[in-house]
Protein backbone atom coordinates (compact mmCIF):
# COMPACT_ATOMS: atom_id res chain seq x y z
CA UNK A 1 0.00 0.00 0.00
CA UNK A 2 1.41 3.70 -0.51
CA UNK A 3 -0.28 6.53 0.78
CA UNK A 4 0.52 10.11 -0.56
CA UNK A 5 0.32 12.53 2.43
CA UNK A 6 -0.75 16.04 1.71
CA UNK A 7 0.07 19.17 4.59
CA UNK A 8 0.41 22.91 3.42
CA UNK A 9 1.15 24.37 6.62
CA UNK A 10 4.37 25.24 7.35
CA UNK A 11 4.94 25.37 10.96
CA UNK A 12 5.41 22.04 13.31
CA UNK A 13 1.81 22.60 15.11
CA UNK A 14 -0.13 19.48 16.64
CA UNK A 15 -1.41 18.79 12.68
CA UNK A 16 1.63 18.66 10.95
CA UNK A 17 3.33 16.67 14.08
CA UNK A 18 0.64 14.31 13.73
CA UNK A 19 0.86 13.62 9.90
CA UNK A 20 4.72 12.85 11.08
CA UNK A 21 3.70 10.14 13.55
CA UNK A 22 1.12 8.93 11.04
CA UNK A 23 3.94 8.05 8.84
CA UNK A 24 6.13 6.67 11.30
CA UNK A 25 3.47 4.32 12.65
CA UNK A 26 2.42 3.17 8.58
CA UNK A 27 6.11 2.43 7.91
CA UNK A 28 6.38 0.60 10.44
CA UNK A 29 3.56 -1.68 9.49
CA UNK A 30 5.44 -1.74 5.69
CA UNK A 31 2.87 0.94 4.14
CA UNK A 32 4.86 3.30 1.72
CA UNK A 33 4.85 7.04 2.70
CA UNK A 34 5.27 10.16 0.71
CA UNK A 35 5.11 13.50 1.86
CA UNK A 36 4.10 16.61 0.01
CA UNK A 37 4.65 19.91 1.96
CA UNK A 38 6.01 23.61 1.24
CA UNK A 39 9.58 23.80 0.34
CA UNK A 40 11.43 25.09 3.48
CA UNK A 41 8.95 25.04 6.24
CA UNK A 42 9.13 23.14 9.63
CA UNK A 43 7.40 20.26 8.28
CA UNK A 44 9.98 19.67 5.38
CA UNK A 45 12.74 19.32 7.81
CA UNK A 46 11.81 17.45 10.51
CA UNK A 47 10.04 14.81 8.15
CA UNK A 48 13.56 14.51 6.49
CA UNK A 49 15.70 14.91 8.98
CA UNK A 50 13.05 11.61 10.60
CA UNK A 51 13.71 9.61 7.24
CA UNK A 52 10.34 10.38 5.78
CA UNK A 53 10.18 11.17 2.03
CA UNK A 54 9.41 14.47 0.81
CA UNK A 55 8.17 16.09 -2.08
CA UNK A 56 7.56 20.06 -1.54
CA UNK A 57 5.06 21.68 -3.58
CA UNK A 58 4.55 25.46 -2.78
CA UNK A 59 0.29 25.94 -2.00
CA UNK A 60 -0.52 30.03 -2.15
CA UNK A 61 -4.17 29.20 -0.29
CA UNK A 62 -7.42 27.70 -1.92
CA UNK A 63 -7.03 29.32 -5.09
CA UNK A 64 -3.79 28.39 -6.18
CA UNK A 65 -4.70 26.26 -8.81
CA UNK A 66 -0.92 25.98 -10.30
CA UNK A 67 -0.29 24.18 -7.03
CA UNK A 68 -3.55 21.91 -7.64
CA UNK A 69 -2.38 21.34 -11.25
CA UNK A 70 1.39 20.54 -9.93
CA UNK A 71 -0.12 18.05 -7.64
CA UNK A 72 -2.14 16.36 -10.30
CA UNK A 73 0.72 15.94 -12.53
CA UNK A 74 2.50 14.53 -8.65
CA UNK A 75 -0.12 12.00 -8.36
CA UNK A 76 0.02 10.91 -12.23
CA UNK A 77 3.27 9.89 -11.46
CA UNK A 78 3.55 8.61 -8.22
CA UNK A 79 0.58 6.36 -8.11
CA UNK A 80 -0.33 6.09 -4.92
CA UNK A 81 -2.96 4.05 -3.59
CA UNK A 82 -4.58 6.78 -1.91
CA UNK A 83 -3.67 10.81 -1.10
CA UNK A 84 -4.75 11.89 2.59
CA UNK A 85 -5.08 15.41 2.55
CA UNK A 86 -4.20 16.83 6.16
CA UNK A 87 -4.85 20.22 6.26
CA UNK A 88 -6.99 23.74 5.09
CA UNK A 89 -5.40 25.95 3.25
CA UNK A 90 -5.32 24.37 -0.26
CA UNK A 91 -4.95 21.56 1.26
CA UNK A 92 -8.07 20.28 1.51
CA UNK A 93 -10.05 21.59 -1.55
CA UNK A 94 -7.43 21.20 -3.78
CA UNK A 95 -5.55 18.55 -2.53
CA UNK A 96 -9.61 17.01 -3.60
CA UNK A 97 -9.76 18.49 -6.58
CA UNK A 98 -6.59 17.30 -7.75
CA UNK A 99 -6.69 13.08 -6.63
CA UNK A 100 -9.96 13.67 -8.40
CA UNK A 101 -8.37 14.55 -11.76
CA UNK A 102 -5.86 12.15 -11.08
CA UNK A 103 -8.71 9.52 -10.05
CA UNK A 104 -7.44 8.04 -7.51
CA UNK A 105 -9.15 7.72 -3.89
CA UNK A 106 -9.12 10.34 -1.48
CA UNK A 107 -9.45 11.05 2.42
CA UNK A 108 -9.29 14.47 4.46
CA UNK A 109 -8.26 14.82 8.33
CA UNK A 110 -10.64 17.50 9.38
CA UNK A 111 -8.46 18.95 12.75
CA UNK A 112 -10.83 22.46 13.22
CA UNK A 113 -14.13 22.56 14.94
CA UNK A 114 -15.38 25.92 13.40
CA UNK A 115 -18.66 25.98 11.49
CA UNK A 116 -19.69 26.33 7.92
CA UNK A 117 -22.10 26.64 5.79
CA UNK A 118 -23.30 23.21 3.97
CA UNK A 119 -23.03 24.20 0.15
CA UNK A 120 -19.30 25.09 1.05
CA UNK A 121 -19.08 21.75 3.29
CA UNK A 122 -20.50 19.78 0.17
CA UNK A 123 -18.24 21.41 -2.36
CA UNK A 124 -15.27 21.05 0.25
CA UNK A 125 -15.88 17.15 0.82
CA UNK A 126 -17.17 16.05 -2.21
CA UNK A 127 -13.90 14.22 -3.82
CA UNK A 128 -13.26 12.46 -0.43
CA UNK A 129 -14.22 8.65 0.09
CA UNK A 130 -13.72 9.59 4.27
CA UNK A 131 -13.61 12.66 5.95
CA UNK A 132 -11.36 11.56 9.30
CA UNK A 133 -12.89 13.58 12.34
CA UNK A 134 -10.04 13.98 14.84
CA UNK A 135 -12.57 13.87 18.18
CA UNK A 136 -16.46 13.33 18.16
CA UNK A 137 -17.05 17.52 18.69
CA UNK A 138 -15.53 17.63 15.12
CA UNK A 139 -18.05 15.26 13.91
CA UNK A 140 -21.01 16.79 15.08
CA UNK A 141 -19.77 19.69 13.24
CA UNK A 142 -19.39 17.97 10.19
CA UNK A 143 -22.89 16.36 10.70
CA UNK A 144 -24.30 19.70 11.16
CA UNK A 145 -22.76 20.63 7.91
CA UNK A 146 -24.29 18.22 5.94
CA UNK A 147 -21.61 15.24 5.70
CA UNK A 148 -23.53 11.72 5.56
CA UNK A 149 -22.76 9.88 9.18
CA UNK A 150 -20.92 6.95 6.30
CA UNK A 151 -18.57 8.86 4.68
CA UNK A 152 -17.15 10.16 8.05
CA UNK A 153 -15.07 7.92 10.69
CA UNK A 154 -13.57 9.57 14.12
CA UNK A 155 -9.33 8.38 14.65
CA UNK A 156 -8.73 10.95 17.30
CA UNK A 157 -4.80 12.45 17.50
CA UNK A 158 -2.28 10.15 19.37
CA UNK A 159 0.27 11.02 21.54
CA UNK A 160 3.64 9.31 22.40
CA UNK A 161 3.23 8.25 26.44
CA UNK A 162 6.30 6.20 27.05
CA UNK A 163 8.30 9.27 25.58
CA UNK A 164 6.43 11.35 28.16
CA UNK A 165 6.63 9.03 30.86
CA UNK A 166 10.74 9.62 30.94
CA UNK A 167 12.05 11.83 34.05
CA UNK A 168 12.40 15.66 32.49
CA UNK A 169 15.61 17.44 33.36
CA UNK A 170 14.25 19.46 36.15
CA UNK A 171 17.44 21.67 36.30
CA UNK A 172 17.92 22.27 32.87
CA UNK A 173 14.31 23.52 32.87
CA UNK A 174 14.63 25.64 35.69
CA UNK A 175 17.33 27.60 34.33
CA UNK A 176 16.23 27.30 30.42
CA UNK A 177 12.67 29.32 31.70
CA UNK A 178 14.83 31.45 34.63
CA UNK A 179 12.47 29.24 37.25
CA UNK A 180 13.23 29.24 40.75
CA UNK A 181 12.51 25.41 42.66
CA UNK A 182 9.78 27.29 44.87
CA UNK A 183 7.54 28.93 41.76
CA UNK A 184 4.30 27.33 41.00
CA UNK A 185 4.52 27.52 37.41
CA UNK A 186 1.35 27.15 35.16
CA UNK A 187 2.19 26.60 31.32
CA UNK A 188 -0.09 27.66 28.49
CA UNK A 189 0.82 26.86 24.50
CA UNK A 190 -0.86 27.72 21.53
CA UNK A 191 -0.56 30.56 18.79
CA UNK A 192 -1.18 34.01 19.81
CA UNK A 193 -4.59 34.09 17.76
CA UNK A 194 -8.45 34.90 19.46
CA UNK A 195 -9.93 31.19 19.35
CA UNK A 196 -6.92 30.14 21.81
CA UNK A 197 -8.22 32.59 24.61
CA UNK A 198 -5.12 33.83 26.19
CA UNK A 199 -6.84 36.99 27.42
CA UNK A 200 -8.80 35.17 29.67
CA UNK A 201 -6.10 33.04 30.94
CA UNK A 202 -4.02 36.44 31.66
CA UNK A 203 -7.33 37.93 33.33
CA UNK A 204 -7.47 34.91 35.96
CA UNK A 205 -4.17 34.74 36.46
CA UNK A 206 -4.18 38.41 37.77
CA UNK A 207 -6.59 37.23 40.02
CA UNK A 208 -5.10 34.53 41.52
CA UNK A 209 -0.94 35.91 41.85
CA UNK A 210 -3.04 38.49 44.54
CA UNK A 211 -2.92 35.46 46.53
CA UNK A 212 -0.06 33.50 45.42
CA UNK A 213 2.94 35.64 45.27
CA UNK A 214 5.02 32.49 43.83
CA UNK A 215 2.87 31.90 40.71
CA UNK A 216 4.31 31.78 37.44
CA UNK A 217 2.78 31.61 34.25
CA UNK A 218 4.69 30.76 31.38
CA UNK A 219 3.46 31.48 27.76
CA UNK A 220 4.54 29.49 24.77
CA UNK A 221 3.71 30.03 21.17
CA UNK A 222 3.66 33.09 18.75
CA UNK A 223 1.05 34.74 16.51
CA UNK A 224 -0.10 37.81 15.64
CA UNK A 225 -1.98 39.05 18.49
CA UNK A 226 1.45 39.22 20.81
CA UNK A 227 1.89 42.48 21.33
CA UNK A 228 -1.61 42.91 22.42
CA UNK A 229 -1.16 40.34 24.62
CA UNK A 230 2.32 41.86 26.38
CA UNK A 231 0.19 45.28 26.83
CA UNK A 232 -2.40 43.58 28.53
CA UNK A 233 0.00 41.80 30.84
CA UNK A 234 1.58 44.88 31.48
CA UNK A 235 -1.43 46.53 32.34
CA UNK A 236 -2.68 43.84 34.44
CA UNK A 237 0.71 43.92 36.22
CA UNK A 238 1.60 40.64 35.16
CA UNK A 239 5.37 42.15 34.09
CA UNK A 240 6.96 39.85 36.43
CA UNK A 241 4.96 36.67 36.84
CA UNK A 242 3.68 35.81 32.95
CA UNK A 243 7.19 35.22 30.90
CA UNK A 244 6.19 35.06 27.13
CA UNK A 245 8.88 31.94 26.43
CA UNK A 246 8.14 31.75 22.15
CA UNK A 247 7.82 28.46 20.27
CA UNK A 248 9.71 25.97 21.12
CA UNK A 249 10.94 22.91 19.37
CA UNK A 250 12.12 21.06 22.69
CA UNK A 251 9.26 21.90 24.52
CA UNK A 252 7.99 18.37 25.19
CA UNK A 253 11.08 17.49 26.79
CA UNK A 254 10.16 19.72 29.28
CA UNK A 255 6.29 19.59 29.46
CA UNK A 256 6.70 17.21 32.75
CA UNK A 257 8.51 19.81 34.51
CA UNK A 258 5.14 22.22 34.64
CA UNK A 259 2.33 22.02 37.76
CA UNK A 260 -0.42 22.98 35.29
CA UNK A 261 -1.41 23.29 31.70
CA UNK A 262 -3.79 25.97 31.34
CA UNK A 263 -5.72 25.28 28.21
CA UNK A 264 -8.01 28.73 27.43
CA UNK A 265 -9.68 27.87 24.07
CA UNK A 266 -12.53 28.63 23.07
CA UNK A 267 -13.06 26.53 20.06
CA UNK A 268 -10.61 23.23 19.91
CA UNK A 269 -10.73 20.86 17.43
CA UNK A 270 -9.34 18.54 20.17
CA UNK A 271 -5.90 20.26 21.52
CA UNK A 272 -2.37 18.57 21.26
CA UNK A 273 -1.09 20.22 23.89
CA UNK A 274 -3.54 18.97 25.78
CA UNK A 275 -2.65 15.26 24.88
CA UNK A 276 1.07 15.78 25.54
CA UNK A 277 0.51 17.41 29.14
CA UNK A 278 -1.77 14.85 29.90
CA UNK A 279 1.27 11.69 28.95
CA UNK A 280 3.68 13.87 31.01
CA UNK A 281 1.13 13.88 34.35
CA UNK A 282 0.81 17.27 33.83
CA UNK A 283 -3.03 18.07 35.07
CA UNK A 284 -4.91 20.25 32.21
CA UNK A 285 -7.46 22.95 33.46
CA UNK A 286 -9.81 24.90 30.71
CA UNK A 287 -13.10 26.05 29.27
CA UNK A 288 -15.13 23.24 28.06
CA UNK A 289 -14.49 23.80 24.74
CA UNK A 290 -14.37 21.74 21.41
CA UNK A 291 -12.80 18.03 21.87
CA UNK A 292 -10.95 18.83 25.05
CA UNK A 293 -13.69 17.07 27.31
CA UNK A 294 -12.52 13.56 25.42
CA UNK A 295 -9.15 14.70 26.58
CA UNK A 296 -9.80 16.40 30.18
CA UNK A 297 -12.23 13.98 32.40
CA UNK A 298 -13.73 16.55 34.65
CA UNK A 299 -12.65 15.91 38.14
CA UNK A 300 -10.96 13.16 37.38
CA UNK A 301 -7.65 14.28 35.02
CA UNK A 302 -8.21 17.83 34.90
CA UNK A 303 -10.96 20.71 35.21
CA UNK A 304 -13.18 22.45 32.57
CA UNK A 305 -15.12 25.61 33.00
CA UNK A 306 -17.48 27.43 30.67
CA UNK A 307 -16.26 29.10 27.96
CA UNK A 308 -15.20 32.58 28.99
CA UNK A 309 -15.57 32.41 32.51
CA UNK A 310 -12.61 33.95 33.96
CA UNK A 311 -13.99 33.48 37.49
CA UNK A 312 -14.26 30.18 37.36
CA UNK A 313 -10.88 29.37 35.44
CA UNK A 314 -9.33 31.49 38.51
CA UNK A 315 -11.11 29.12 40.80
CA UNK A 316 -10.00 25.58 38.79
CA UNK A 317 -6.56 27.23 38.90
CA UNK A 318 -6.38 27.92 42.17
CA UNK A 319 -7.89 24.50 43.34
CA UNK A 320 -5.06 22.56 42.33
CA UNK A 321 -2.45 24.89 42.86
CA UNK A 322 -3.80 24.41 46.80
CA UNK A 323 -3.40 20.81 46.38
CA UNK A 324 -0.96 19.08 45.61
CA UNK A 325 -2.21 15.86 45.93
CA UNK A 326 -5.18 16.33 43.78
CA UNK A 327 -2.50 17.07 41.05
CA UNK A 328 -0.75 14.12 41.24
CA UNK A 329 -3.68 12.21 41.02
CA UNK A 330 -5.29 14.23 38.40
CA UNK A 331 -1.65 13.72 36.63
CA UNK A 332 -1.62 9.98 37.06
CA UNK A 333 -5.08 9.25 35.86
CA UNK A 334 -4.65 11.55 32.88
CA UNK A 335 -1.59 9.28 32.13
CA UNK A 336 -3.60 6.31 32.00
CA UNK A 337 -6.72 7.59 30.00
CA UNK A 338 -3.55 8.70 27.20
CA UNK A 339 -2.53 5.01 27.51
CA UNK A 340 -6.12 3.92 27.29
CA UNK A 341 -7.58 5.87 24.33
CA UNK A 342 -4.92 7.81 22.61
CA UNK A 343 -1.70 5.54 21.62
CA UNK A 344 -0.19 5.78 18.51
CA UNK A 345 -0.27 2.31 17.97
CA UNK A 346 -4.62 2.59 18.39
CA UNK A 347 -4.50 5.60 15.70
CA UNK A 348 -2.24 3.80 13.43
CA UNK A 349 -4.22 0.90 13.22
CA UNK A 350 -7.37 2.70 13.06
CA UNK A 351 -5.81 4.63 9.84
CA UNK A 352 -4.84 1.17 8.43
CA UNK A 353 -8.33 -0.29 8.75
CA UNK A 354 -10.02 2.71 6.69
CA UNK A 355 -7.39 2.46 3.78
CA UNK A 356 -8.40 -0.61 3.36
CA UNK A 357 -11.97 -0.63 3.39
CA UNK A 358 -11.76 1.93 0.60
CA UNK A 359 -9.26 -0.42 -1.39
CA UNK A 360 -11.03 -3.17 -0.69
CA UNK A 361 -14.52 -1.32 -1.71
Amino acid sequence: MKILHVETGRHLYGGPQQVLYLCHGLAGRGVDNLLVCPPGSALDEAARASGIAVITLACAGDLDLRFAWRLRQLLVEQKPDIVHCHSRRGGDFLGGQAAAMAAIPAVLSRRVDNTEAGFISSLRYRPFRKVVAISEAIAEVLDDAGLARDRMVVIRSSVDVDHFAAEPDQEAFRRLFRIDPEHFVIASAGQFIARKGHGYLLRAIADLSQRYPRLKLVLLGQGPLENELRALSAELGLTKVVQFAGFRHDLDDYLGCFDILAHPALREGLGVIALKAAAAAVPVVGFRAGGLGEIVIHRKTGLLVPVGDVQQLADALGSLIADSDLRREYGRMARQHMRDNFSRTRMVEQHITMYESILDA
